[in-house]
């Protein structure tokens, strides 16, 4: 029997993955609105036959939005980018304009309301996507006082674009760079683990909350590169960058299609990814991230050591 009609938006994404299985497992029916339809066919095998839809529908198309919102007792909204593609990709409309037409519809509706932003924004005055994430945190507690907003920290799996695109350079490159010394501190989060948190929050029907989302374990990213390191076999060199050589490299390295770093993701490595003073997390509400970080990274990171999937690593594992 199922239990509730949960819309996920942005649901090919590493934690959609993981929530879509979870929830399916759990006799709740899945509605995946995706861009394109025929991409994310995949999502079909995530789950039994019945219980999820796919829903082909572009985040600007206010009529099918309301529609697929109208249509579900639950929406959770996991849609983000982390670099502007054009005017029309941007900040703006997807971390602030977006959220505030779905919290609107959600509350018109009475439809519950899950939104992912992010973990250390509210420093980051010079981060155009920190300011547009809690212009959308802003916008939906304006709109829909009932809205859980989760916060996470970085969050990582075999599909994100954080651990995968470090290996990438790191089973290449003989030196790689470290901004702000390698310093800023994170605390590292499974997508399995957030999606287990979002289930937890659908199912017990938690309401009117704020939730950062953190891992086990406080990590510098020197420390994670390090790790990531030891995953892979490799020995590289780690230099630190001088402030005014990271920036213009940024600048440099954001013009190509899919940038390795952006200036405004630079700007962000200055501050902290950390639980912030007064917070409640995800251990506060009973429900404790189970993953560290390297014996998370271990089960993917053989791809990128030498040999791959046939590497001594993964016959070990």
């Amino acid at each position: 029997m199922i239990k509730k009609k949960v819309l996920i938006l942005g649901s090919s994404g590493q934690i959609g993955k993981h929530l879509i299985r979870k929830l399916t497992k759990n006799n709740y029916k899945v509605v995946c609105q995706t861009r394109n339809a025929h991409k994310s066919v995949f999502l079909k095998t995530s789950g039994p036959i019945g219980y999820i839809d796919i829903e082909e529908a572009s985040i600007f198309d206010q009529k099918k939005i309301e529609k697929l919102i109208n249509e579900a007792d639950v929406c959770v909204n996991l849609i983000g980018i982390l670099y502007e593609k054009n005017k029309i990709n941007s900040f703006k409309n997807i971390h602030a304009i977006f959220p505030d037409l779905i919290s609107k519809l959600c509350s018109k509706n009475g439809t519950a309301l899950i939104h992912l932003s992010a973990l250390g924004l509210e420093n980051a005055t010079d981060s155009k996507y920190a300011k547009s994430k809690l212009e959308g945190e802003k916008f939906i507690k304006k709109n829909y006082d009932k809205a859980v907003i989760l916060k996470p920290s970085v969050v990582f799996s075999v599909s994100d674009s954080f651990t995968t695109k470090f290996l990438s350079m790191l089973s290449i490159f003989p030196i790689f760079p470290l901004y702000y010394n390698g310093l800023t501190k994170f605390t590292p989060v499974h997508a399995s683990d957030v999606a287990d948190l979002i289930y937890n929050i659908i199912s017990k029907e938690i309401i009117s909350k704020d939730i950062e989302v953190i891992g086990p374990e406080v990590l510098t990213l020197k420390e994670i590169i390090e790790i990531l390191l030891s995953c892979i076999g490799k020995k590289r060199i780690l230099i630190p960058l001088p402030y005014i050589v990271g920036k213009f490299s940024s600048i440099f390295l954001q013009r190509f299609p899919n940038p390795l770093i952006t200036l405004d993701q630079f700007r962000l490595l200055k501050y902290h990814n950390i639980k912030s003073e007064n917070s409640l997390t995800n251990f506060d509400f009973g429900y404790p991230s189970k993953i560290n970080f390297k014996e998370g990274v271990k089960k993917y990171a053989y791809n990128w050591r030498d040999g791959g999937q046939y590497s001594i690593e993964k016959i070990k594992n």
